[in-house]
């Protein structure tokens, strides 16, 4: 990361200088104060300039669009890409043809794209933890839909048969997902078994 070490009248002059020469805003830099200076005598005897070091700060979003701008590359698909940051979480949308590629199979391929994004993000941990949200074709409201959908019969089937229901592999993602539709539920209740990546989720009566 570039850093320099400037000298000024004041704190607040070099400061000025070193962002005019790095080309970049305050808020976009990390300010050490090495030496504060004095003014000495009257100003004229024994004054000595205020000394300070700015490092650049790593530009963590443009990192992600990089990083996601080489793999579509790498997989010949065009998109655009959308990224916004709110109250440290990162999301990302991802515009154009070909996104089915993108979400691959149940959205596997989406959610190791979106983890590897996030270490991409946190790479180093100098700013605060970032959540990564990827996301194209508002595929993961519409996941959730289903999921919840898959919830509420299954929960059906569990009361109407008096069975023990159990889903099929899912990632911790989407299985939180079913754990809260189904966590106020009266007649039911539900627990995780089995190791990644086949853990899965077990929907059983309740016992009263």
């Amino acid at each position: 990361m570039k850093q320099i070490e400037v000298n000024g009248k004041s704190v607040d002059e070099a400061v000025e200088s070193a962002l005019k020469e790095l080309n970049v805003t305050k808020d976009k830099v990390e300010i050490e104060i090495l030496d504060e200076g004095n003014k000495g005598f009257l100003s004229l005897f024994g004054s000595k300039p205020a000394k300070v070091r700015v490092k650049v700060k790593r530009d963590y979003i443009q990192d992600a669009k990089k990083f996601l701008r080489d793999v579509l590359n790498s997989m010949d698909i065009k998109a655009e890409i959308k990224i916004k940051e709110e109250d440290d979480v990162i999301k990302i949308d991802l515009i154009g043809p070909k996104m089915g590629l993108i979400i691959g199979y149940r959205g596997e391929t989406l959610d190791s794209l979106q983890y590897l994004v996030s270490l991409v993000v946190n790479k180093g941990h100098e700013t605060s933890y970032k959540r990564v949200i990827l996301d194209t074709e508002n595929y993961r409201f519409k996941r959730e839909e289903t999921l919840k959908r898959v919830a509420s019969k299954t929960a059906y089937k569990v009361l109407k048969f008096k069975k023990v229901v159990k889903l099929e592999p899912m990632n911790p993602y989407e299985r939180r997902i079913i754990h809260a539709a189904l966590q106020g539920n009266e007649s039911v209740y539900t627990y995780s078994e089995g190791e990644e990546p086949y853990r899965r989720i077990v929907v059983d009566l309740k016992k009263n």
